[in-house]
């Protein structure tokens, strides 16, 4: 099982969204290192859907339901998306503010490296990012 952070602006795809569509396509993402994270996602791992600009938060959890596959929004043929399904809503957001705050996240992507979409995170980071937001990993 891996665990991930996918990140997307609410305006343009939210939580709401993806619980109303009950399965989605994570598309769009261009960056090399992201993209390389998408190939990486096997069905059944499990992602924090954040909102970036103005929340800043994580809102919930996902699943990944299919692996990676032609992204159908770039021309080019050489980026992939992945297919995920909504688990639960954090019972408390957790906001990019608190997880900075706390010094057992010092090393993680979404502090170290807060511009990437799609990031890696540690089982120990899920483990206490999931406390901090009221549900059981």
């Amino acid at each position: 099982m891996n665990y991930w952070l996918l990140k997307t602006e609410a305006e343009e795809f939210s939580w709401a969204d993806l619980v109303k569509k009950k399965v989605g396509g994570w598309d769009g993402v261009r960056n090399t290192r992201a993209a390389a994270y998408l190939k990486r996602m096997e069905t059944g791992d499990l992602g924090f859907f954040y909102h970036t600009g103005k929340e800043k938060q994580i809102v919930g959890i996902l699943r990944v339901v299919k692996t990676a596959y032609p992204d159908k929004s770039d021309p080019t043929g050489k980026f992939v998306m992945v297919d995920v399904a909504p688990v639960k809503p954090m019972v408390t957001p957790v906001t990019l503010k608190a997880v900075k705050a706390d010094p057992q996240f010092a090393d993680m992507q979404l502090v170290r490296i807060a511009r990437l979409s799609v990031q890696k995170i540690e089982p120990e980071q899920w483990a206490a990012i999931c406390a901090m937001g009221g549900v059981t990993p």
